[in-house]
């Protein structure tokens, strides 16, 4: 059984690579700030690749609590650079793809100025709900 509902308002055009909403019952799994390294601390090489190895660190850190890509109700993606996500998306969503399949959650997409982490070009914050 699915603890997610996804909520499209009708008449609204179909998001393409998010969700407008989520309704959600389970146990709610809160993943703090992820980026682009390994557990050695090396950095993957350009963005894209900076985004698989964080959507794969979330993807480890949720399996701690025995959910998986398929239980995230959202993420919250803070970019250094707004142009080269644009110019990637592609291969971003590639990269996407690859950790996450097709489920697409609730998204927000946001530039800041920089990263605590200097090689850091994308950080990505999760929520998830696991079915009880």
């Amino acid at each position: 059984m699915s603890a997610l509902c996804f909520l499209q308002p009708s008449g609204w055009p179909r998001p393409k690579g998010y969700s407008n909403g989520i309704a959600a019952a389970g146990e709610t799994i809160f993943v703090g700030g992820q980026i682009g390294w390994d557990e050695t601390g090396q950095f993957a090489e350009g963005l894209a690749a900076q985004v698989e190895r964080t959507l794969a660190n979330i993807v480890a850190v949720l399996a701690e609590a025995g959910a998986g890509p398929a239980d995230i109700t959202r993420l919250t993606w803070y970019l250094v650079d707004i142009e080269d996500y644009m110019a990637s998306q592609a291969e971003i969503g590639a990269a996407y793809r690859r950790v996450m399949g097709r489920h697409f959650p609730v998204m927000a997409v946001v530039q800041v100025v920089r990263l605590v982490e200097r090689q850091a070009l994308v950080e990505i914050e999760a929520t998830a709900v696991k079915a009880l």
